[in-house]
């Protein structure tokens, strides 16, 4: 009779563990880390950081794609021919601050070709 109610409370734990492996949260601090260390970006604080980061969130949400993103963040930091730290920017947003956008930005980049050679 006990072997029945082991099995039960393993599986239990198990879904529940594996319920919560889906579910991607949001780390400001992460974020921050990322882009205010890094050189480049020149933000004015983190409050400034942060609200920059949102807006990306917000265009990837309302449907910008990939190549949208990286004309704007170079246009806004002066480094259009710098894709690379107009992508960094753009990636640590999602990933950091709105994960669960993460597909929707990796399927607007397919087939991104890039300006720079």
């Amino acid at each position: 009779m006990r072997a029945p109610r082991l099995v039960s409370v393993a599986l239990v734990a198990s879904s529940t563990a594996f319920a919560g492996m889906g579910v991607a949260h949001a780390d400001p601090v992460a974020y921050l880390v990322n882009v205010t260390v890094r050189p480049g970006y020149n933000f004015a604080n983190a409050e400034h950081a942060l609200a920059y980061g949102t807006g990306i969130c917000n265009k990837t949400r309302d449907g910008s794609t990939y190549g949208q993103l990286i004309a704007d963040v170079g246009r806004d930091f002066g480094s259009a021919r710098d894709e690379y730290q107009a992508s960094y920017l753009i990636t640590q947003a999602v990933n950091e601050l709105c994960p669960d956008l993460i597909w929707q930005l990796r399927n607007s980049a397919a087939g991104y070709q890039g300006t720079v050679s």
